[in-house]
C-alpha cells in the first residue's frame, strides 16, 4: 500500500495558492477535498487528493481558454466568406 501524506492547513493554502476561508468554503460546497481528522484536535487533508483537486483545476482552465479562444475566432472566419 503506497504511504499517505497528510497536508495541514498551511501547507494545502502553500500548494493551492488559496487562502483559508476559500478553502474551508470550497469544502463546504463540496468543491474540493475534505478534512481527515488525524487526532482530537487536529485535522488534515490527503495530499494525493488535493494535488489531484488542483490537476484538475489546471486541465479544465485549460480547456476553458482554448473554447473561449476557438469562440472568438469563429466571427471573424465567418466574416471572411
Amino acid at each position: 500500500m503506497p504511504s499517505v501524506q497528510i497536508l495541514r492547513l498551511p501547507q494545502v493554502c502553500k500548494v493551492t495558492g488559496l487562502g483559508r476561508s476559500m478553502i474551508y468554503q470550497l469544502e463546504a460546497e463540496r468543491r474540493f477535498s475534505s478534512r481527515v481528522r488525524i487526532s482530537v484536535r487536529a485535522v488534515g487533508w490527503v495530499e494525493s487528493e488535493v494535488r489531484r483537486w488542483l490537476a484538475d483545476r489546471v486541465e479544465h482552465h485549460r480547456h476553458w481558454v482554448s473554447q473561449t479562444a476557438l469562440q472568438a475566432r469563429r466571427p471573424i472566419e465567418n466574416s471572411r466568406n
